[in-house]
């Protein structure tokens, strides 16, 4: 059978289908218009964004001057050359989608992979014409449905975003800082928090995050273990053809059932979790409260020598907001591996106070200080076995 060979085709005799399948064809694992569209309408709810004042980014990058010297003497790295930018949420969405392309990209692939019906001996569905087309057609379906879907989950996160860093994980090397300023002040105001404070407050954990992903070991290594987790889904060819008939369009409003349908990413993307995700999940889950727990530590310093009072109730506010469950952190957890849970914040929080009670801020900025230092699952609740194998020069390592 030669690759032009109708019986390739399950929507030859369809000439709706057959052209549908053309227009979609050469498009790649995911539709980057969908994706667009949908994040821009989620950001945006459909509405028009003014731009951001002017004023307010040469504000953020004067109080950048003064935040710079406390980050470096608590981290002990410079954060080198870097600009500030002000965007609003439909702006973040799209520059998000930029940033995490290829993940994005890799991850469609992984969900696109065919299962072996050869290894499996069931060629039930290979003779079956009405089998083989509804497979062909979700397949067809798919790279648009996720595009949909990626887009969905990346413009709902912006309309709360602070910073390009909401979504913890490494961007490519550069030196562009992203701040929401619009989302910022309206968080300020719905806690009743003083405005000037918390832009500090969100520019100084900024800055203290792009210096830690701008280390080498730390960028790369966390960066892998996500693109390990999202390449090792296992597909299920069935779920989308369950999950798109089991739709109910009929009732008062069907785009918000089209919605949370897209919204459910083990389902509607065709993928169950792996026993390969399972096994590597526990390093993933340490080496991620690891970070989150040091860039806690520094910005809790940093801020409360620049805001004093106000910088406590700052980060309860905006700590206890990231760590409640919504659908789209759900989402993110799923298919990214990430897991902000409190238990997880905990624990990250609890590793950084026990290698800061052993060794000093000089131990915890071994974290960047040394390749490799991403900790085990065990070295994170035996922060004495981290120093351990890294050698604290002062020997003060206990468990």
């Amino acid at each position: 059978m030669t690759a032009g060979d109708p019986a390739d085709n399950p929507f030859g005799g369809l000439p709706m289908f057959g052209d549908l399948a053309r227009a979609l064809s050469g498009q790649g694992p995911l539709n980057w218009d969908a994706a667009r569209q949908f994040a821009q309408l989620a950001a945006t709810e459909g509405t028009p964004e003014s731009n951001v004042d002017p004023s307010i980014r040469f504000a953020l990058t004067a109080l950048g001057g003064i935040i710079e010297p406390h980050v470096l003497d608590v981290t002990g790295h410079d954060i080198g050359s870097y600009e500030i930018t002000t965007v609003t949420p439909g702006v973040w969405a799209q520059t998000t989608l930029d940033a995490y392309r290829p993940l994005f990209t890799e991850l469609a692939v992984s969900l696109g992979k065919r299962p072996d019906l050869d290894q499996s001996g069931d060629d039930s569905d290979r003779n079956d014409p009405m089998a083989a087309m509804m497979l062909g057609l979700s397949q067809m379906m798919a790279p648009a449905m996720l595009g949909m879907a990626i887009g969905s989950m990346v413009g709902r996160l912006a309309t709360r975003a602070f910073g390009q860093y909401d979504l913890p994980i490494p961007r490519v090397a550069g030196n562009q800082v992203s701040v929401i300023p619009g989302t910022i002040d309206a968080f300020a105001n719905d806690w009743s928090l003083p405005r000037d404070s918390m832009r500090l407050w969100v520019l100084v954990q900024e800055l203290t995050t792009h210096v830690v992903f701008s280390v080498v070991h730390i960028r790369e290594g966390l960066s892998e273990l996500v693109r390990a987790h999202v390449g090792a889904f296992q597909p299920d060819p069935n779920a989308v053809a369950d999950k798109l008939g089991s739709i109910e369009l009929d009732g008062d409003d069907p785009m918000q059932a089209l919605q949370k349908t897209l919204g459910d990413p083990e389902i509607l993307l065709g993928a169950v979790r792996s026993a390969a995700q399972e096994a590597m999940q526990p390093q993933l889950d340490a080496a991620l409260a690891a970070v989150v727990g040091y860039v806690d530590h520094v910005v809790d310093t940093v801020a409360s020598r620049l805001i004093g009072g106000d910088a406590v109730r700052i980060s309860e506010a905006v700590r206890r907001r990231r760590i409640e469950t919504s659908p789209d952190d759900i989402f993110v957890e799923r298919l990214l591996g990430l897991q902000l849970n409190r238990q997880q914040v905990e624990r990250g929080r609890a590793f950084i106070a026990g290698v800061l009670e052993r060794g000093g801020n000089a131990a915890a900025n071994l974290l960047l200080d040394q390749a490799g230092s991403l900790p085990t699952p065990a070295e994170l609740d035996a922060p004495g076995l981290w120093l351990a194998r890294l050698d604290l020069p002062s020997g003060d390592a206990t468990l």
